[in-house]
């Protein structure tokens, strides 16, 4: 069903890229838009345990397109050092593929936003965040993507060097 990586040998493992969406900060989700235009926008996310966590508005293009086919892609830049006398980058990313559901339970969407508020307000009091939760509740919708293939790549010399040195 998903195709197989041409340049096997640069492939991540699959805790390599477990480790990619954990430490990434965004990412850019990837969605069949309107009149079959691909619709891709840059998102924030969590990830945990085989699944990625979106906010969202309750309408607009992201809600539109996936009413119409829950397929997505997520891909996720983890580096991407440019090497001009090269020309070439030094890189490594994830991409993931899977279905996104609205996440309905209050419960689950709760666990889904507090996951997004701890990653990106770590230092954050427990009370302010649940505040913030709060106030923004009435307007808030969380997306969730279970990821059925991943697949991870990092450019051939990082791939040399980690050899090198372990």
């Amino acid at each position: 069903m998903f195709r197989e990586m041409r340049r096997k040998r640069q492939a991540l493992s699959a805790e390599e890229c477990g480790a990619v969406l954990k430490r990434g900060t965004c990412g850019v989700l990837a969605l069949s838009g309107d009149s079959g235009y691909p619709y891709a926008v840059p998102l924030n996310y969590a990830y945990d345990e085989g699944a990625l966590y979106f906010h969202c508005a309750k309408h607009g293009h992201k809600l539109d397109a996936l009413a119409r086919c829950p397929k997505a892609s997520f891909c996720v830049i983890d580096q991407d050092q440019i090497v001009p006398e090269e020309y070439t980058s030094y890189f490594r990313s994830v991409i993931a593929f899977g279905k996104i559901q609205v996440i309905e339970k209050d419960e689950e969407k709760r666990a889904a936003i507090q996951m997004l508020a701890l990653k990106y307000a770590p230092n954050d009091d427990a009370l302010h965040r649940q505040e913030t939760i709060n106030r923004e509740w009435v307007s808030l919708c969380m997306l969730k993507m279970t990821v059925e293939h991943l697949t991870g790549k990092e450019a051939i010399e990082l791939m040399k060097d980690k050899e090198a040195n372990g």
